[in-house]
């Protein structure tokens, strides 16, 4: 292993990335550089600059990268109307190619010749951190505490903080769950949620109300598409992130978006986690809606037939693949003419699509009516068409096949 001159840090400012950088300035006796991002996770990322300076750091990054998320890795996952094992709408995976973008970005900025994070040995953020930082600096050295130390608890971090003069909020009553949040999601694992039989608890969601403790009135939203992205809803332009944090919050008000799954983890095991995605989930119902009238039959099929296969290259950290980019062009392509807008119906917790139009729609209501068409569409050709398509299956009936 080289000699580490400068490291630059994802820094949260909490427990473990604050004992990082110290353990990163004595064990390698290396400059560190920390960078905290704000994206949308719901609390202040400037008190990470004072606890940096606490510690010595001279070199101290905080971006607000809300927009730049959003527009640039939200946005393009929800064209393919990506799902990943059926369910989770990968809050925390799409966030994590940026992140690492931006550690490149600045170990580049500032001659740093590693960077390193806070994800442990167990989970699939240090595969996508690293995924991503590999792709973009082949060359880089990562450095990743949690698989080298041996402080593999809350008390032997708090005891390091007490040795080397750390000071670090010893919040009493602190949160039982691991938690990860950004404009896409909040997610929580740990506690009690480790046993998959064990119901959350109804205190621990955050931006979500319980269906049963959602208005009765239900919630109209028009929401209008641009190639397959909102610009604007109930008539008002907005930009990403802006359309993000509305749908958040006005799903969350009508209790949208709680999941609770296991799901695969890259690394092998199973994990069970709870998941609140007002906002992504509307998106995924409109955007379906708007599909559904401005692509071709077979284009929606295909996109769905890959989608499974483009999940899976976000949640095991592959944004930044050849492969990702080239599903990336075929499927932004797809939403050349997905332009309309789409009504939907919150209420208790459902998302209900009542309406959608647009001036690129492929619906036909003079094909598709049951009243009279006016020689739009000839009832007597289904039958040339259905006996051409059954033609193998009588074949097989007449040789004994059949079922």
């Amino acid at each position: 292993m080289k000699a580490i001159k400068k490291v630059v840090l994802a820094y949260s400012g909490g427990l473990d990335t604050s004992v990082i950088a110290k353990w990163l300035e004595d064990t390698y006796e290396c400059e560190v550089v920390t960078f905290t991002a704000d994206l949308g996770q719901g609390e202040e990322v400037e008190p990470a600059r004072v606890k940096a300076q606490a510690l010595g750091i001279k070199e101290i990054y905080i971006e607000d990268l809300r927009e730049e998320f959003v527009r640039d890795f939200v946005f393009p996952m929800f064209r393919a109307n990506t799902v990943y094992e059926s369910e989770y709408l990968l809050g925390t995976s799409i966030a994590r190619p940026l992140i690492s973008k931006r550690l490149i970005e600045i170990a580049n900025e500032t001659g740093a010749d590693a960077i390193s994070h806070g994800a442990t040995g167990k989970g699939n953020d240090q595969v996508r951190f690293e995924l991503g930082a590999y792709a973009l600096k082949p060359g880089v050295q990562v450095i990743a505490p949690w698989r080298e130390w041996d402080l593999n608890s809350r008390e032997k971090l708090l005891n390091y903080c007490d040795q080397h003069g750390i000071e670090v909020e010893r919040k009493k009553g602190k949160s039982p769950y691991s938690m990860d949040a950004n404009l896409l999601h909040i997610s929580y694992e740990g506690g009690i949620l480790e046993n998959p039989w064990t119901e959350a608890e109804d205190d621990m969601w955050r931006w979500t109300v319980s269906p049963e403790q959602a208005p009765d009135k239900a919630t109209y939203l028009d929401l209008t598409y641009e190639k397959g992205d909102i610009v604007a809803i109930n008539g008002e332009t907005m930009t990403p992130a802006t359309v993000l944090e509305y749908l958040n919050k006005v799903g969350g008000e009508n209790g949208v978006g709680r999941l609770d799954i296991v799901e695969n983890r890259y690394v092998g095991m199973k994990s069970r986690g709870c998941y609140e995605t007002p906002g992504g989930s509307i998106m995924l119902k409109a955007h379906r809606a708007i599909e559904s009238i401005t692509l071709d039959r077979e284009v929606a099929h295909l996109k769905d037939e890959l989608m499974p296969r483009y999940a899976k290259l976000i949640y095991n950290g592959y944004w930044w693949s050849p492969e990702r980019e080239m599903l990336q062009k075929m499927i932004d392509e797809s939403q050349q003419h997905v332009n309309g807008i789409v009504r939907v119906k919150l209420y208790k917790g459902n998302i209900i699509v009542v309406g959608r139009q647009s001036d690129d729609t492929l619906f036909d209501e003079a094909v598709a009516t049951f009243e009279e068409d006016a020689g739009a569409y000839n009832q007597g050709d289904a039958e040339g068409f259905i006996k051409l398509n059954a033609l193998r299956l009588r074949i097989a009936a007449d040789k004994g096949r059949n079922l």
